[in-house]
């Protein structure tokens, strides 16, 4: 069963064709991921897909299944000003998720004793409440804690996460979301990986993570030169399919190439009276020559950049500390970086990771601790704010602003012109305005800006946001040969395995971990430590009350102070559970209840549940 096709949609801004005439299907149930390079069309070809912008072409045509629920995840959403968190999660047509919806309203308003009475009922008869508990871990594995916030005032990520709450909460049939992973962390890209992988929905996605497209897709479309090419399977399969491909089209190619100079020799002896068998071959030499020009070579970007010399002290920190407040973000760092090292900064949104960079570039002074440079260490800092560029310049003339060359291998120079086409700005593109630029071309306009400069050591701040896998590939191998020192923050797990020879993990109350490894070798070790605590901890649980306590040796990383912590708050949460489970029976039969009565009960269920909320996450922190 078809659930989403479009049948010969186009469209073209001015002389700029983003495609033209695609067609594609989304069958029920497939995973289909939508690749390309920045500034091909992808998330105007999603905007099509859902409804959202108008196809163009006569006859073209977007259909949605009538039994699909759709959904569009977009890069920015956008709730309007006035919209708080509990109208954006909760603004459903899933009669279900409604009833949530007022029930949570009815716990807030413990003046309205009547509402609180009606929801519980509607909650009870539609037998919701297992999709209240669902709700409240989706909201909870995304760091949804305010309902009453304004979502105008939210950053960016926190807007992102409130638009994949609600979809997640209102189980469509059919979803449609362009770059899901971005600002997300690592722990909340995983459980949405996992979430995507369990369930049966149809989905058409736009992502650069190819972990993702991995393990969640079984069918690649890619959009090329207005084109669609469709491969079946996951990442790897369309490597090895898109491969085969270019090898064809080269083969195709240079034939095409052959006949074409025997053409033209052919043309350029022909005499000036020329009958209609000559017209016709002359013809076919210019359609030729059209399919000829029409192929375009996938360039590898190469640039052995001369890095200044660096010397023998290169970046180090010494025992640094930074707190706001009661809160530690860093506690106690200190490590020296020798030449050629590629480390990789891993931990939770607002762990501190932007802290430490500011830290280690002088930008922010460690309340302890000292960090000091090399003479010849000279930083190249690619910030997700300092994307300032100056929309009204030219491409070419950004970068010229910076330098007119930079120093190569052997001697050689490389101007700005010639390092903009071999980051994929070719010689018309670079006398667009930037104003005119999508937002990965932005980006990586901003991050040639910063190797332009001639570093000898890289700080980036998440570089892989909104980049095109194409780029991705190149700034990968661009950065395994750079000759200075690199130190990035990510939550692209493809491109830490890929650059970081190890990592500085963030753990609880600031403390970081140097982990000498890859990253998935890291989350594996991880995961088989968090299942033998819990299971000690289920051990532990299961021991009759009677018995003779046993004398435990300490686990390895989790002391003492910590179990006993876990073991009270898991006796508080069965106390706090056991007053909800009593409450709840009353309002089950509320005969001879009065609205006061109801009122009272309404105010201490709602204090209940912020309570058990509370233990829940102060449980979810020790043991995780």
């Amino acid at each position: 069963m078809v659930y989403l096709e479009l049948t010969d949609v186009s469209k073209i801004y001015g002389e700029k064709v983003l495609f033209d005439r695609v067609s594609l299907q989304v069958a029920r149930n497939t995973k289909v991921a939508l690749v390309a390079k920045n500034g091909t069309g992808k998330s105007t070809l999603l905007r099509v897909a859902a409804g959202i912008d108008l196809p163009e072409g006569l006859g073209s045509e977007v259909y949605i299944h009538k039994d699909a629920r759709m959904a569009y995840l977009p890069q920015e959403p956008d709730f309007g000003k006035d919209a708080t968190v509990m109208d954006a999660v909760f603004n459903s047509d899933n009669e279900m998720v409604r009833a949530v919806r007022d029930y949570e309203e009815a716990l807030s308003r413990t003046d309205q004793p009547e509402k609180l009475q009606n929801a519980l009922t509607r909650m009870d008869r539609l037998q919701a409440w297992d999709i209240e508990a669902r709700i409240k871990e989706v909201l909870f594995k995304l760091n949804i804690e305010r309902f009453d916030q304004k979502v105008s005032t939210l950053s960016g990520g926190q807007r992102k996460r409130v638009a994949l709450a609600k979809l997640i909460i209102d189980e469509p049939d059919l979803i449609i979301m362009d770059e899901p992973t971005n600002h997300l962390d690592l722990d909340m890209i995983e459980w949405l990986e996992e979430w995507l992988q369990s369930t049966n929905l149809t989905l058409l996605m736009v992502t650069h993570d190819r972990y993702f497209l991995e393990r969640v897709c079984n069918r690649i479309i890619e959009l090329d030169g207005g084109n669609i090419y469709h491969y079946t399977g996951n990442y790897s399969d369309f490597l090895e399919k898109k491969s085969i491909r270019e090898e064809t089209s080269a083969a195709e190619l240079d034939k095409d190439k052959k006949r074409m100079k025997k053409e033209l020799e052919w043309v350029r002896r022909m005499p000036s009276g020329r009958g209609t068998k000559a017209k016709s071959r002359i013809k076919d030499f210019h359609e030729l020559k059209n399919k000829v020009s029409g192929h375009r070579s996938e360039d590898e970007l190469t640039i052995e950049i001369k890095g200044q010399r660096l010397g023998g002290k290169i970046l180090e920190a010494h025992n640094i500390g930074k707190s706001y407040g009661d809160r530690t973000l860093v506690k106690g760092f200190s490590y020296k970086f020798q030449k050629g090292e590629r480390a990789g900064i891993v931990g939770r949104n607002g762990a501190g990771k932007s802290t430490l960079l500011h830290m280690l570039t002088k930008e922010l002074e460690p309340d302890t601790g000292k960090v000091v440079h090399g003479v010849n260490t000279h930083f190249g800092y690619y910030t997700q704010d300092g994307i300032n560029l100056d929309k009204d310049k030219r491409v070419i003339e950004a970068i010229r602003e910076i330098a007119e060359f930079i120093p190569l291998e052997k001697g050689q120079k490389l101007t700005a012109r010639g390092l903009l086409n071999r980051f994929m700005f070719p010689d018309k593109q670079q006398q667009v305005y930037i104003s005119q630029l999508s937002g990965g071309e932005r980006r990586r306009l901003y991050l040639l800006t910063i190797l332009m400069k001639n570093p000898n050591f890289l700080i980036l701040d998440e570089p892989t946001n909104d980049l095109d896998i194409m780029t991705l590939n190149i700034l990968e191998d661009f950065l395994i040969d750079f000759p200075g020192c690199v130190l990035i923050v990510s939550h692209d797990r493809f491109f830490l395995d890929k650059i970081c020879q190890h990592l500085f993990i963030f753990e609880e109350d600031g403390n970081l971990r140097d982990w000498n490894g890859l990253y998935t070798e890291y989350r594996a070790t991880r995961k088989e430590e968090l299942a033998a605590e819990k299971a000690a901890l289920a051990e532990k649980a299961s021991t009759a009350p009677a018995a003779a306590p046993k004398k435990e040796e300490p686990q390895e990383h989790m002391s003492q102070e910590t179990r006993k912590a876990i073991r009270r708050i898991e006796g508080q949460l069965k106390k706090l559970e056991e007053a909800k489970s009593k409450i709840n029976k009353i309002f089950l039969d509320p005969t001879g209840l009065n609205p006061d009565k109801i009122a009272d009960l309404g105010r201490e269920l709602n204090e209940l549940n912020e309570q058990i909320e509370e233990k829940e996450m102060e449980w979810m922190e020790l043991v995780g």
